[in-house]
């Protein structure tokens, strides 16, 4: 299979901090990867380094071929929170329609983040990418409702339809559930792993033992990576992530 993101001896710090160092992954196409590892081990950093948000100090970074801000209009991203505050006056509608900025009448990704920002109105193409993506995560109900009058497991789903309305490739998300019960839990994972027939998807969590059932492989992250396949994730590869201070919980349906 072909590979669509590639590292290679990455190192970054924030200050004279090292934060990931020595990181090597490469991700196929099509493939669905778990990324966790405990807090402040650089998980965030590396979905940023990825995104093209941050720049490694040494190694490299090619996503889908390329320098990671060019191809930047082809990944989805959701973040753990929303870039706004929640009761900012905005709808779900619009919300989602956010995700076209940069989409020309064509359906092409324009060029150029200036020409991004530059207001239009929607086209045709436009409201009905929105309507698509509202459907395909079961918010299109919702559509009309403020953003902050929604339940948490309602938000992440219309994050998730921001993120689909331009088509992506990648599809990257950064604790998607951690702010959500068990059940709207795996809802929005099953609906990941329906996804991921189209996309590969990358998705940051901390519960090991319930993305094991969903994901084909495992990061782990802690400065350093090391990746294992989901049969190989038991007790002591969480101890040696965690540390010795660690809880499995067992999940059940």
């Amino acid at each position: 299979m072909s590979r669509v993101i590639d590292i290679h001896g990455v190192n970054f710090s924030y200050g004279s901090v090292p934060t990931l160092t020595g990181i090597d992954l490469e991700v196929a196409d099509g493939e669905f990867l778990g990324i966790v590892g405990p807090n402040a081990g650089g998980k965030s950093t590396l979905l940023k380094l990825i995104l093209g948000l941050h720049k490694p100090q040494s190694g490299s970074i090619k996503v889908l071929g390329q320098a990671p801000h060019l191809a930047s209009r082809l990944l989805g991203y959701v973040p753990q929170y929303p870039s706004f505050p929640r009761d900012f006056p905005i709808s779900v509608e619009q919300v989602v329609q956010l995700g076209r900025l940069g989409i020309d009448r064509n359906g092409r990704q324009s060029e150029g983040k200036w020409h991004a920002l530059r207001p239009r109105r929607l086209s045709s193409g436009d409201r009905e990418a929105v309507q698509r993506s509202l459907e395909e995560v079961e918010a299109s109900d919702i559509a009309k409702r403020q953003i902050g009058s929604l339940s948490g497991g309602q938000l992440q789903r219309v994050l998730l339809a921001r993120a689909l309305v331009s088509d992506p490739r990648i599809l990257i998300l950064d604790e998607p559930t951690a702010n959500i019960d068990q059940r709207m839990e795996s809802e929005i994972f099953d609906l990941l792993k329906s996804l991921n027939d189209r996309m590969t998807i990358l998705v940051v969590s901390h519960d090991v033992a319930f993305i094991s059932r969903y994901v084909s492989r495992v990061a782990c992250i802690n400065r350093t990576l090391i990746c294992h396949s989901t049969d190989n994730i038991d007790g002591k590869v969480i101890q040696d992530l965690y540390g010795e201070h660690v809880r499995m919980i067992a999940h059940s349906h």
